[in-house]
């Protein structure tokens, strides 16, 4: 299955913040977005960084004083992307390899169009098994 059809099931909406946004401003829209992890975005189209819950709690580790701190001083600035055309396979490799959980969807300008979550990934893929072992239980029964 490619990233294309996991976007065009879940929405193509993805949540950004901006750099200079607190870190309490971004535990708010975590909760508030139900997420874990938000594209750093000074436009809403092309990124920055990417930040997730475990930045956030490896931050506050430090202190309460960390809430204040900018975004940017913590966000991950290596962002792995894939292409909508990528195949779950693909992404699947990718994020056990690079231990992330959360992909943005890019074109080839690097323009975001959305974001597929670990979650997302083992979705579509327990779909997909879904249907081979439905195919098999009719080929059975049938011949």
């Amino acid at each position: 299955m490619q990233l294309s059809t996991i976007i065009g099931a879940k929405g193509a909406t993805v949540v950004t913040i901006q750099p200079d946004a607190t870190v309490a401003d971004l535990i708010a829209m975590l909760a508030e977005h139900n997420v874990g992890a938000l594209v750093v975005s000074a436009d809403g189209r092309t990124i920055t960084g990417i930040v997730s819950e475990r930045d956030v709690v490896h931050t506050l580790s430090h202190g309460p004083e960390a809430l204040q701190r900018p975004v940017a001083s913590i966000m991950t600035t290596h962002v792995f992307c894939a292409p909508p055309e990528a195949h779950v396979e693909e992404l699947m490799h990718v994020m056990t390899e690079k231990r992330v959980r959360h992909i943005p969807v890019t074109d080839p300008e690097g323009i975001l169009l959305g974001i597929v979550s670990i979650g997302d990934v083992v979705k579509s893929r327990l779909g997909e098994l879904e249907g081979e072992r439905q195919a098999l239980l009719e080929y059975i029964t049938k011949g």
